[in-house]
């Protein structure tokens, strides 16, 4: 248990103490500000080049009728169509021609291609002045429909033996989506960096010395733990971070917000259950996936090398999240959330997905004992692996190998 320790120690004191370590720790958040920042402003201004549209209403239902908005301005020439677009000056002015039929197709012409945006606002006005015309028609008077229009607005509450609590169907969508995309990422970013570090050492040959004096199921075990509690200690700070640069910057200054900041925002009332999930399927989602980086890294001796043995690995994970990001979170209590919630390799991003909408008790129990049990099954056939491929040189590793290597006697 000792050299356990020490190895740990080891790791997580080497790698934190790297300058690359307090320079991404302190930058990442920063940039997210800045990019999310971006994004938001970029999302939220408005084209301000003023566009003059000719239009040429040959069925006459539709002249006079257009309103004009901020940078849209309607005009009515009373020409013909080849005549208005003989007229236009301007890249950014346009002829609308409406045919005699409205059967046929309108069309729109400009000297430059044009904007969804406006093309979808010339169309909705469209189809406004359309129905109005229609309705006025068959006798409806438009002005006392509109007073009648009603503006109806559903918030939803939740039955709890402790009584009714108002929930945000919002709130939840974004803390299941937020939750998937942080154990997504970690896994990735943390997992890849016990599998470089045991092509390093492997490839160094201080592998050699190390194993000499412990053994290798004890430091990977301890390499695992080790860069674990580095991310574990980098995630914390980035959250920290975060946190604090969205108060400085102003939480309201955009509605465009980092995944670190939506999951943390979007913490209701369950804050503490919420997160403690989050932090166990984020540790034992990191350890079964750490286990299995750490055995591919034993096998390869570059990462070019690694590519034959991650796919397979890591496809369910990528599975669940495309599955968890456009579809699992419309369904949390479905079979398949279910089942990829109960599965170790799909479970740390499906679990994430379905927590915000009160899983039962007994099925996140089967989950998290399975993730355990997932966690140690997964570090003996990872260490069995790992004490032949850490000292193996020069040889390609296939699969048909690393099952000789399992089945190797101590």
């Amino acid at each position: 248990m000792n050299k356990i320790l020490l190895i740990i120690q080891r790791e997580y004191l080497t790698r934190v103490r790297k300058k690359a370590f307090i320079i991404m720790t302190l930058l990442v958040p920063a940039l997210f500000a800045g990019m999310y920042a971006i994004i938001a402003a970029v999302a939220g201004s408005k084209d301000s080049t003023m566009h003059v549209i000719s239009v040429i209403d040959n069925s006459g239902a539709f002249k006079g009728k257009f309103h004009d908005e901020q940078f849209v301005k309607y005009q009515y020439p009373g020409v013909s169509v080849s005549a208005a677009k003989k007229q236009l000056s301007s890249d950014d002015n346009l002829v609308l021609a409406i045919p005699a039929d409205l059967k046929d197709s309108v069309q729109l012409f400009a000297k430059k291609k044009t904007t969804l945006g406006l093309a979808d606002n010339i169309q909705s006005q469209m189809n406004d002045i359309a129905m109005g015309a229609g309705l006025v028609k068959i006798g409806i008077d438009t002005a006392q429909l509109h007073k009648i229009k009603s503006n109806i607005v559903i918030k939803s509450s939740e039955i709890t033996a402790a009584g009714e609590k108002s929930t945000s169907m919002g709130a939840n969508y974004a803390l299941s989506f937020a939750g998937a995309v942080l154990i997504y990422m970690s896994i990735f970013i943390y997992g890849a960096q016990v599998m470089r570090g045991v092509i390093e050492e492997k490839t160094s040959r201080i592998i050699e010395v190390i194993v000499s004096s412990v053994k290798p199921f004890q430091l990977m075990l301890g390499k695992i733990i080790g860069v674990g509690l580095v991310g574990l200690t980098q995630f914390i700070l980035w959250i920290a971070l975060s946190a604090g640069i969205t108060y400085l910057v102003g939480h309201d200054a955009s509605s465009v917000k980092s995944p670190v900041y939506t999951f943390v925002h979007n913490l209701g009332a369950n804050a503490g259950y919420e997160l403690g999930c989050f932090i166990f399927y984020w540790v034992t989602g990191f350890l079964f996936y750490s286990a299995l980086f750490a055995a591919v890294g034993s096998a390869v001796d570059s990462e070019t090398e690694t590519q034959q043995f991650m796919f397979p690995i890591t496809l369910p994970l990528l599975f669940t999240y495309i599955l968890s990001v456009s579809y699992l979170f419309m369904v949390p209590d479905s079979p398949l959330a279910v089942w990829l919630s109960m599965i170790p390799l799909s479970a740390p991003v499906a679990m994430m997905v379905r927590i915000p909408f009160n899983v039962p008790v007994w099925q996140l129990a089967i989950s998290m004992t399975v993730m355990i049990a997932g966690f140690i099954f997964t570090t003996y056939i990872a260490s069995r692996i790992y004490r032949v491929g850490i000292l193996m040189y020069g040889k390609k590793a296939s699969y048909k190998e690393l099952v000789k290597w399992f089945f190797y006697k101590e």
